[in-house]
């Protein structure tokens, strides 16, 4: 295998050929850099962040596909990924994930310590997600927390602290998780019931699109919630209209279970953090 053909594999199991985890992530990571610099962070903080987020999604769909290499031959969709084909040895994987997620902590080593310390839960967190899926009923929960752990993050690096505000940007990230990674479950659960894995979507049954529909809003609520503590003005609230508009196109897209809307709809979940970013930046200008 010469070395265009192996950057090719190493493209594809770092999903770098597929932005969509890194807008998911980037989404409420910018949400929190921005609250947490009062609308105005540094250039370095936005670009320490921004480059550490595409990093640690790398590092950690590296993981997952370790982890899942015994699974992923069973479903027709995932056959092919570089690990489970062979063309990738589970070693050398982990030697990637390692590298990414090392290159993420020296993008942090220039900001202060509570910041350093923050970084070890969040690489336990992105390095154990994979796992959950055995025995978590939801770990669509515990992807909303690594997916939202550089909010805290960015507090720590901006304000020395972590407020109450930023713990709750938290939680509505969570659930908007749930939310986005439910559709994406929907996608697999014939998949996922073979094969014995935990998701949201068999644990929510029947109830799987009403589901989703109470965590959009309770992201939403709790999303505005953080808007009235940090005094937010029009374009915020605007923005979570609008945020409101696209969780109801998923609800059409998600309501007769197909699998090919219901994907649709996952991806377009990068709509939905993009538009209350967009309000939280114009409000603050």
């Amino acid at each position: 295998m010469n070395l265009s053909e192996r950057l090719s594999l190493y493209l594809q199991l770092t999903r770098l050929n597929r932005p969509i985890g890194i807008l998911l992530l980037l989404w409420p990571t910018l949400w929190g850099v921005w609250i947490a610099g009062n609308g105005h962070p540094a250039w370095y903080i936005v670009l320490i962040f921004v480059l550490g987020t595409v990093l640690m999604r790398s590092a950690g769909c590296v993981i997952n596909d370790y982890a899942d290499r015994d699974f992923d031959r069973h479903v027709k969709r995932t056959q092919e990924r570089p690990i489970t084909s062979g063309r990738i040895a589970p070693g050398e994987a982990l030697w990637l994930a390692a590298a990414f997620a090392l290159l993420a902590f020296l993008l942090i080593l220039p900001l202060n310590n509570l910041t350093l310390l923050l970084s070890f839960p969040a690489i336990f967190l992105a390095a154990s997600y994979p796992f959950t899926k055995r025995f978590f009923a939801i770990p669509q929960a515990y992807l909303g927390i690594a997916f939202g752990f550089g909010i805290p993050m960015a507090f720590a690096a901006q304000q020395s602290d972590v407020p109450p505000v930023a713990w709750l940007l938290l939680v509505a990230n969570v659930f908007w998780a749930i939310a986005y990674d439910t559709e994406y479950a929907m996608v697999d659960r014939d998949d996922d019931i073979h094969l014995g894995i935990h998701s949201s979507a068999l644990l929510f049954g029947k109830y799987d699109v009403v589901a989703v529909m109470v965590c959009y809003t309770m992201a939403l609520v709790l999303l505005a919630t953080v808007g009235l503590m940090i005094g937010s003005g029009v374009f915020y609230f605007a923005g979570l209209i609008l945020a409101g508009g696209i969780a109801l196109y998923h609800y059409r897209l998600i309501k007769h279970r197909q699998r090919e809307t219901c994907f649709k709809a996952f991806l377009h979940n990068n709509w939905f953090g993009l538009v209350i970013f967009a309000g939280l930046v114009l409000d603050y200008f």
